[in-house]
């Protein structure tokens, strides 16, 4: 009598996939295209929304900081860690040396799959890994998932802030550095308001300069250093 075999017990988090949506793919193939044409590649910021928006939201905050730094975008709306994962297994870092890489991934995890806590730091945990291998010189700038919902009691502020317990152990100081500014966009009680983030979730235009300004002090000293 056969045996059935037994179910894949690997979280998706781990599992490099594309995002099944129309603009992904085109998307990708555009950021390849621009990292081509760039002279060289010396600060890449990498994540999702929140990252994206550099374009948008915080367009004017990136001239200002980060355009003479030869700096790649590498957000993606929607993405959780399997389809940073892709990118990464398609192209997106290769034949580059950037000195900083600032990765910001993992809510999308936790808000749309409501992802065991473990299971995206896994897959945090996994792209670190591929980072290493890619990108063997380049140091990572590792921050915590920005917070979420608008009180700390919530579901989803808690899951993110579980996750983050577990990253921040990744970090070794010498190559990988993990940083939590979340503080900047809360207020005293812990609370996020609409002022800082409209949907308690992506940061407001205003919060770009903040987000800027809380990472800045870590950008000036590891892209400074060999």
């Amino acid at each position: 009598m056969k045996t059935a075999r037994p179910l894949s017990t690997e979280p998706l988090s781990i599992k490099a996939m594309p995002q099944d949506t129309l603009w992904w793919l085109p998307r990708h193939e555009q950021k390849l295209a621009e990292k081509k044409a760039m002279e060289s590649v010396d600060l890449v910021f990498l994540g999702d929304s929140i990252t994206q928006a550099w374009e948008k939201e915080g367009a004017d905050v990136w001239q200002t900081y980060y355009e003479a730094r030869h700096a790649l975008n590498l957000g993606f709306n929607g993405d959780k860690t399997e389809n940073v994962l892709w990118r990464l297994a398609h192209g997106e870092v290769d034949n580059i040396a950037p000195k900083l890489l600032v990765l910001l991934i993992g809510t999308n995890n936790a808000g749309h799959r409501m992802d065991k806590a473990e299971d995206t730091a896994l897959g945090v945990k996994q792209i670190l890994s591929v980072l290493a291998e890619k990108l063997p010189k380049t140091k990572v700038l590792l921050l915590a998932i920005f917070p979420r919902s608008a009180k700390p009691t919530q579901k989803l502020r808690k899951l993110n802030d579980e996750v983050n317990q577990i990253i921040c152990t990744y970090a070794d100081d010498k190559r990988v550095f993990f940083r939590d500014i979340n503080s900047v966009f809360l207020d005293k009680d812990g609370c996020l308001t609409s002022d800082v983030m409209n949907d308690f979730l992506h940061p407001n235009v205003s919060q770009y300069q903040v987000f800027a300004e809380a990472i800045e002090p870590y950008i000036l000293q590891w892209m400074a250093t060999d």
